[in-house]
């Protein structure tokens, strides 16, 4: 259903919530549990007046014991309401507002509480023991031994040898984050550092450095989602809303290896895609939603590694292919600049709590939509866009107006 032209599409925006992101040693039930208590405080309404639970999965070593649509509706006290739970990776957050868009949009809900959390372990994220050849994930380590950094570094020296990019430049974006996260309050990370701070790092998989790269981290973020009549009826005339969800896959063949896949895909007698996976992703959202690049005023990427960012800036349409360094060198992307992105901090300040962090970014587009985002405030802020990708082929973008 497209929502561009009369916004038939649209849902409302009626609170949102965060438990600050950190290492704060509880289960991911106390976060989630805090930022869905936030979000129902924001949004002005009862515990009890929530017609459904979307609950985004964390799914680590296997079956974890918790399905976070219950876990969470059970830690608020069970009431009745519907319970989803789901789990998409890193997508997992997008997945479960686009559930809870589809229930508002069918009519069988009013209200949905949308929740993510976790609590992640310490150090980059790997598969479980045990042999499992049919899992992507665990062939990857097994394979080659590619941890998540180990492949952030390969995109990083792909895009130096195709574009020309630079330490420097994948620097300049760890910079231009950590100045908008010193000033968000649920951000892990809260000092600004140099350029120089950021090439004195330890080098962690060439050429990219501690800095470069994300860490992990416990956090939780929340919504309250309803139909554009009921915020009406609830008193919120002008509400924020969501008017696109897109979680495409991607298209065969696949021609740039992407994690977890090990290889690619021959293209010798089906002609490539026009545009890449996340780009692809970008672009229905962009479609649904009846908007585009020239359109944003502010953006949430993904930015597991600074090389990473770069590459979404082409990816979400602020830019030709090869040319997100100079973006982030004219200081476009940046607090003040024409398109700022990742003015909540990215995951450079908050690190990943994975199925928390689709939800926190759509978070943050609301605060900024509301024009109530403090000193990191966008001028005016009216239509914004969010772009991260889970594993195994999950597509993630939100678009939100105002």
């Amino acid at each position: 259903m497209t929502g561009g032209a009369g916004g038939a599409g649209d849902i409302a925006v009626l609170g949102a919530g965060m438990h600050p992101w950190g290492k704060w040693g509880h289960s991911f039930v106390r976060y989630g549990t805090v930022a869905a208590r936030a979000a129902l405080a924001d949004a002005g309404l009862d515990w009890r007046r929530v017609d459904s639970v979307v609950g985004a999965d964390t799914v680590r070593g296997g079956y974890p014991g918790h399905v976070a649509g219950a876990t969470f509706a059970r830690a608020l006290g069970w009431q009745g309401a519907r319970i989803t739970s789901v789990y998409a990776a890193c997508a997992s957050g997008a997945q479960a507002i686009g559930v809870a868009r589809a229930q508002i949009l069918s009519g069988i809900a009013d209200v949905v509480l949308v929740v993510g959390a976790d609590a992640a372990p310490k150090g980059f994220f790997a598969p479980a023991g045990g042999e499992r050849p049919d899992d992507p994930d665990w062939l990857r380590f097994r394979v080659l031994g590619a941890t998540n950094p180990a492949y952030f570094g390969l995109w990083a020296r792909r895009r130096m040898a195709l574009h020309g990019d630079t330490p420097d430049d994948f620097a300049l974006v760890k910079v231009k984050n950590a100045a908008a996260g010193a000033l968000n309050p649920y951000a892990r990370y809260r000092s600004p550092v140099s350029p120089a701070e950021v090439s004195a790092s330890p080098v962690v998989a060439d050429p990219l450095r501690l800095l470069d790269i994300c860490a992990t981290s416990d956090g939780g973020a929340a919504l309250v989602l309803s139909s554009t009549e009921f915020a009406r009826r609830h008193g919120v005339a002008d509400p924020v809303r969501i008017r696109a969800v897109s979680t495409v896959g991607p298209v065969h063949p696949r021609t740039v290896i992407d994690l977890p896949d090990i290889a690619t895909d021959s293209a010798a007698l089906v002609e490539p895609p026009p545009c890449s996976f996340r780009a692809s992703t970008v672009r229905a959202a962009y479609e649904e939603a009846g908007i585009g690049p020239e359109d944003l005023s502010l953006a949430e990427v993904y930015d597991l590694s600074t090389a990473l960012e770069l590459e979404w800036y082409e990816d979400i349409g602020l830019c030709a292919p090869g040319e997100g360094a100079k973006l982030v060198r004219d200081g476009t992307t940046a607090l003040g600049g024409r398109v700022p992105v990742n003015v909540s901090g990215g995951l450079a300040s908050f690190g990943e709590a994975v199925p928390a962090q689709a939800i926190a970014q759509v978070c943050e587009l609301t605060w900024q939509l509301r024009g109530v985002a403090g000193e990191r405030q966008v001028p005016g802020a009216r239509a914004g866009i969010t772009a991260n990708q889970g594993l195994f082929g999950h597509g993630s973008a939100v678009v939100a107006v105002r």
